[in-house]
């Protein structure tokens, strides 16, 4: 039997076709070829349309269905990973009422950071384990507040994925792990946020019914199936997080493992026993895809926004479509380690949690026009990127995650020598890049919920490690002083934020 992963970005909409018995990816589609549309109205806002998700999703799986050549009867079960944080509405004919007010939209921090210091910061960071700073209740607050006539017409609300699982099954679904992302969830009391809903003054009733994150959750109806070229009653058994989802795509479930991802945006997430938090909120704890009250698995996020879309703007605007990112991965690769003094703070899409919230936009120091070439802005933004890892990864060790081995696929960033070799030397972890992506991951996943897979180690039995990157230890007093310089940077720059 096969299994169907399908992964909702921001960037793409990804379907993936395993073999169950071998667990091979014997085809994989996604579309659209270019980066989907992301709509900014307003500076700080990213908006995108569920309908877009969904006409792009059915493309995907027309791909892979018939490059694979497998039948719909042949898929056993459906996993769905989602770009996190996202707010979708609908109205009680299931109707999206709005674009979703998408992860990287910067609007709600206002709301949010009231609520924290309203509730109690302590309250909040006992109970929700974060600030409800920028996510997604304090997006549905913006709402509220901001569009008073659309939110009159709220039936429920839904995250990324748990639209994409209406479409397929025609039910209103979400989950623990999700409602923790939102936050929503009160991990004191193993239920909805009561405290939340009542301060936001929100219907509980607008939260859907919640199911398992491994478990049949629904079946794909009629509908859904003449639309995808799928197979009515199909089990519709995981969803979750891209970045939960990663790290169970890596084999991430138990405490000490890490993993990362460096694509539009950048996560590193640390698995943990126990219920820690950063007092500050600037890296987060949500409940991992194999939380439970019994035994907490709890996922600490790292999340720099600007990460590849740093890599895009000048692939775009500096390299002018010219160069190929393989091209410039080997252009960076020309220039020694600290970019000559080049450095690049790359926050320049929406606020970033790590730096409370604050949006200073991508800089740029150091530039000297008789010294530095694109080469030496390709490596410098790599460089950038990696320092605001190590950045968010020196406040995960204040609350007890210490990286040692990194786990990531080799895709995107991660396909760059410089930026691996960079993300080594700097933290002194050991890199291990694996062939899977989040797709490949939520099949999987929907084999342990349907019960295809006993266990999550049959699961990942055959998950393949494809190149293991060892620190340079000759290269860390370099990396040690092009990062200190980098982060003077950044210190000085929040210190001007904070005496405007």
């Amino acid at each position: 039997m096969y299994l169907l992963g399908i992964d909702i970005g921001s960037s793409s909409v990804k379907a993936s076709i395993v073999d169950g018995a071998s667990g091979n990816c014997i085809a994989s589609a996604f579309h659209p070829k270019q980066e989907m549309k992301i709509t900014a109205l307003q500076s700080g806002w990213a908006e995108q349309s569920p309908e877009l998700w969904w006409e792009n999703l059915k493309l995907a799986i027309r791909d892979v269905l018939g490059t694979s050549k497998i039948g719909s009867k042949e898929i056993e079960s459906i996993g769905i990973s989602y770009q996190m944080h996202g707010l979708v509405v609908v109205d009680h004919d299931k109707k999206v009422l709005r674009p979703s007010i998408i992860w990287c939209d910067s609007r709600a921090a206002v709301y949010g950071n009231q609520a924290f210091r309203d509730l109690g910061e302590q309250a909040c960071l006992e109970s929700l384990l974060n600030s409800p700073g920028n996510f997604t209740a304090s997006k549905l607050k913006w709402v509220k507040e901001n569009e008073p006539g659309l939110y009159s017409r709220i039936f429920k609300i839904m995250l990324p994925g748990d639209y994409i699982a209406m479409k397929l099954s025609g039910e209103i679904q979400t989950t623990a792990s999700g409602l923790s992302e939102g936050i929503l969830w009160n991990f004191k009391e193993d239920a909805v946020a009561a405290s939340i809903l009542n301060y936001y003054g929100f219907d509980p009733s607008f939260i859907p019914e919640i199911v398992p994150t491994f478990s049949v959750q629904s079946l794909v109806n009629e509908e859904a199936a003449a639309e995808l070229g799928l197979t009515a009653g199909t089990k519709i058994s995981y969803r979750a997080g891209d970045q939960p989802n990663n790290a169970l795509s890596l084999n991430v479930l138990n405490p000490g493992e890490l993993a990362t991802t460096a694509g539009t945006s950048g996560v590193v997430y640390g698995v943990s026993a126990e219920v820690k938090y950063d007092p500050l909120s600037r890296v987060n704890t949500f409940a991992h895809v194999n939380h439970t009250k019994e035994a907490a698995r709890l996922g600490v996020l790292l999340c720099i926004n600007g990460t590849g879309i740093l890599n895009s703007w000048l692939n775009k605007y500096v390299g002018n479509k010219q160069f190929s990112y393989q091209e410039m991965n080997e252009k960076a690769a020309t220039i020694p380690i600290g970019s000559e003094g080049l450095s690049i703070l790359p926050f320049g899409n929406g606020s970033e949690r790590v730096l409370q919230n604050k949006n200073i936009g991508s800089q740029i120091f150091g530039l000297g026009f008789n010294t530095h070439t694109d080469a030496h802005l390709f490596r410098a933004a790599q460089e950038g990127i990696v320092f605001s890892f190590k950045y968010g990864m020196e406040i995960m060790e204040e609350i007890g995650i210490k990286a040692t081995v990194i786990r990531a696929g080799k895709a995107n960033m991660f396909l760059s020598p410089v930026f691996r070799e960079t993300l080594a030397g700097i933290s002194g972890a050991t890199i291990e890049l694996y062939d899977t992506d989040g797709s490949v991951g939520a099949a999987r996943g929907a084999g342990i919920g349907s019960g295809y897979y006993k266990s999550a180690k049959e699961a990942f039995a055959s998950l393949h490690k494809l190149e293991t990157v060892i620190p340079d230890l000759s290269g860390k007093t370099q990396y040690e002083e092009a990062y200190q310089n980098w982060k003077e940077q950044l210190n000085k720059n929040l210190l001007c934020q904070r005496e405007k």
